[in-house]
């Protein structure tokens, strides 16, 4: 077996007792590292250790790994204008905070006869979020629901340069008339 001792140096081909008794006196484990190569490979090292710190790196890369979460818009087909502005406002805050949106339409009895309506609210809300967000899944119609998803832009919308631009306009013609 070829051995590697704890710090990484290599102490050559030895047999099996002889690697065994070393990391005895060492007071750590020997571990197979490459056991398909011709003579297998050994390590001396703490064998738990070695486990936790692989562990923490697995937990560390789940910490950094970018979850979407979906939040949804319930909304109805006769809806009235007041609770559809307070649905849109609020699905456009889930948006400016970055998470997904899911928009429903629920149908009732007879509402389900009239899936236009349904679809107006879905273009309504596609075109009235259209700075915010992007039409990620289109409305489609499953049971009694009528789905979209709407996906947040990057940051920085068109709304907010068009602000910047409008103050600097404003500070000329106050000079011009101080003069």
């Amino acid at each position: 077996m070829r051995l590697i001792d704890s710090d990484g140096t290599q102490h050559g081909i030895v047999p099996l007792e002889e690697a065994k008794t070393k990391a005895q006196e060492q007071g750590l484990d020997l571990v197979e590292v490459s056991p398909n190569v011709d003579p297998p490979v050994v390590k001396i090292m703490d064998w738990g250790k070695a486990k936790f710190d692989r562990e923490k790196k697995a937990r560390e890369s789940r910490k950094k790994a970018q979850v979407i979460e979906v939040k949804e818009v319930k909304f109805r087909p006769t809806i009235g204008d007041n609770d559809f502005n307070i649905k849109l406002n609020r699905a456009i805050r889930f948006l400016e905070k970055g998470k997904k949106v899911k928009v429903t339409v629920f149908f009732r009895y007879r509402q389900l006869r009239r899936p236009e309506l349904g679809a107006q609210i879905m273009d309504k809300v596609a075109e009235l979020t259209a700075e915010t967000a992007d039409v990620e899944t289109r409305s489609r119609l499953e049971g009694r629901q009528m789905t979209m998803v709407l996906a947040p832009r990057s940051h920085g919308t068109a709304a907010k340069p068009k602000a910047k631009e409008t103050e600097p306009s404003q500070e000329p013609s106050q000079e011009a008339g101080a003069s």
